[in-house]
């Protein structure tokens, strides 16, 4: 109570004077409106703000006449903002306090609190917000920076602007971006590219579920961790990309299993390989609600001569996985996996066992295949989970 009586007194004491030395004739009627609280930021509304985060700049509150709004005075008392208080007493404005135009997700300092995880910027009655994520965040996959083959090298484009070119013994680390496809890739691709093709190089999160805007390349590891960083790497464009998740339970709702078996004419050792290579390239692999996904890009599979295949050439071995992963997302009540049939041989031939397939989820969870194998050669055996990741 003391306290409360000498905040008044001060505030009492500094409308007084205020009220001196405003200028005679000014009306106390004129009429100003709330302030639109998006201006009050640097940043757009939608983009993902992490806990800890200046949001507010200050420069851009605005400063209405004391009289209009003497009640801001205890506020900044309140906060001891002294050099508010100064202002107010040498110019007759007082600057709208920070409680008016923002909620609980933004301290009195201006930095986002309150929550965890990456948050997002909203306007909600009329205040600026951080929202909390949800219990499952999710963009997709796009590419914003790509390289075009020519005579001697290649072009690089960034948002569609040629930025650079680059001789193909030049082509290295230092000259062309190399977090998402790395060199090595990109002289193999080269290789095999007819001048004119396109490769996709620099990539993007955009469409998130929760409307947050687009997530620049630079930003994926900042806001998401290395975690969903090398995710986004090892998928292909166009994927969905599970970037958060928190409070929640797994529920198996399939498992099955598979064998390799003995076929010495394709060479069970290979087999093995391309068993275990499929099962790495779907092992993690999440796919949110309504969405579908496949697994990996360039996992490496080998491929075994074959007279009877298009192009002579087959990746035996991904069978087997492959009807283990058939079976558990046909038990979840998928519909049949783009890429595979109903038959022995899962794989339809010109689809890529792991990049090329594409699993539908229709459930309202997101869903975790994992996989893995035991064994060598032809005793090798693979075993194959569907989890539901409900929240708690």
């Amino acid at each position: 109570m003391v306290k409360f009586n000498k905040t008044v007194k001060i505030a009492v004491i500094l409308l007084i004077l205020v009220f001196i030395m405003y200028p005679i004739g000014r009306t106390i009627e004129s009429y100003y409106p709330p302030q639109d609280a998006s201006e009050i930021t640097d940043f757009k509304l939608g983009d993902t703000i992490m806990p800890g985060t200046q949001v507010i700049n200050f420069n851009n509150i605005r400063k209405v006449p004391v009289i209009n709004h003497p009640e801001y005075i205890i506020d900044h008392i309140n906060d001891i903002n002294i050099l508010n208080l100064i202002y107010t007493f040498m110019t007759g404005t007082v600057q709208t306090p920070i409680i008016h135009i923002t909620s609980g997700s933004i301290a009195r300092n201006g930095t986002a609190q309150g929550f965890e995880g990456p948050g997002i910027l909203v306007v909600r009655n009329n205040k600026l917000i951080v929202d909390p994520p949800a219990n499952f965040v999710w963009g997709y996959k796009t590419p914003t920076a790509y390289i075009i083959k020519t005579s001697t090298g290649i072009d690089i484009y960034d948002k569609n602007k040629k930025v650079n070119s680059v001789a193909f013994d030049n082509i290295g680390n230092d000259t062309v971006p190399h977090d998402f496809v790395n060199v090595t890739y990109v002289k193999q691709w080269y290789k095999y590219a007819r001048e004119g093709d396109k490769l996709n190089i620099i990539f993007q999160l955009t469409n998130f579920n929760d409307g947050r805007n687009t997530v620049p390349p630079e930003k994926i590891k900042t806001y998401f961790g290395t975690e969903v960083f090398e995710y986004t790497r090892k998928y292909p464009e166009g994927n969905p990309i599970m970037v958060y998740k928190h409070s929640y339970h797994e529920e198996v709702i399939g498992s099955a299993v598979s064998y390799l078996g003995s076929y010495p004419e394709y060479g069970d050792y290979t087999r093995s390989y391309n068993a275990k290579v499929f099962s790495y390239g779907w092992n993690g692999t999440i796919i949110p609600p309504k969405t579908s996904s496949s697994g990996k890009e360039r996992v490496g599979l080998a491929t075994v001569r074959d007279p009877e295949a298009p192009g002579g050439y087959a990746t035996h071995g991904t069978c087997p996985p492959a009807r283990a992963l058939r079976d558990v997302v046909l038990k979840a009540g998928f519909p049949m996996p783009k890429g595979m049939s109903g038959a022995h041989n899962a794989v339809l031939f010109g689809y890529s066992p792991s990049s090329g397939i594409k699993v539908f989820n229709t459930q309202d969870y997101p869903v975790l295949i994992r996989m893995r194998t035991r064994g060598t050669g032809a005793n090798t055996i693979i075993y194959a989970e569907l989890i539901r990741l409900v929240p708690n």
